[in-house]
């Protein structure tokens, strides 16, 4: 129920910034990875303007080496630590020649080898760049899984292991998608709307002290 009823409310949505990305690029894995690593502490629009600057002057590992890092922190500026970033990006763009051919492996395990990528990063690729189900549990999903009592755990990594037993891998690789959004529009870190929440009756509402005013016309 609570996975059909977060599908009713997507219906019109649009989907968070790697996704489009993804959807642009035919699941590129390269762009999915490298956009993904951008996308870390940034709002989807910045995102994907970033990743389309980026991408205009190199789009695979070779040609994103012959980028000095000044001109990749220029590209997708203002991203949220976008100097750290450039040299991450140089990093795997190196790692992948040397280590993968060029290619991005469709490999958790070896996905994980590359600098600044964890289980999030990795399982998203996996998705948006493979077609391969993951469950890719970011801020959002590990706060609305505790929230509503889906699941009682710690860690972002934790929450993961424990859907991978609880959900179908039918249900996989949509739920990141869908609950990005959710946890943007309705249940927000702080102040969730629980008046307009789909899931609202068998949400367990953990945590929640103070609840948001919708003040805004909802189709939800």
């Amino acid at each position: 129920m609570f996975y059909h009823l977060l599908e009713d409310f997507y219906v019109n949505e649009k989907p968070p910034s790697v996704t489009q990305i993804s959807n642009n690029c035919s699941k590129d894995p390269f762009r999915v990875l490298i956009s993904t690593i951008i996308s870390l502490r940034t709002k989807d629009a910045v995102t994907v303007k970033a990743s389309e600057r980026l991408f205009r002057l190199a789009n695979n590992p070779r040609s994103m080496l012959g980028l000095l890092p000044e001109e990749i922190q220029e590209a997708i500026y203002p991203a949220g630590f976008y100097k750290r970033k450039s040299y991450t990006i140089l990093e795997i763009c190196r790692t992948l020649l040397n280590d993968y051919n060029g290619l991005v492996p469709a490999d958790i395990d070896q996905l994980l080898k590359l600098k600044g990528v964890g289980r999030k990063t990795a399982n998203l690729v996996l998705i948006e760049g493979f077609d391969m189900e993951g469950i890719c549990v970011d801020v959002h999903v590990h706060r609305i899984c505790n929230r509503t009592g889906l699941v009682k755990t710690k860690t972002a990594d934790d929450t993961e292991l424990y859907l991978r037993g609880l959900l179908p891998k039918k249900y996989w690789k949509k739920l990141n998608e869908m609950l990005v959004v959710y946890g943007q529009k309705v249940c927000r870190p702080r102040y969730p709307l629980c008046s307009c929440c789909k899931i609202s009756e068998i949400c367990d509402k953990v945590g929640i002290k103070n609840r948001g005013i919708n003040n805004e016309t909802s189709n939800r």
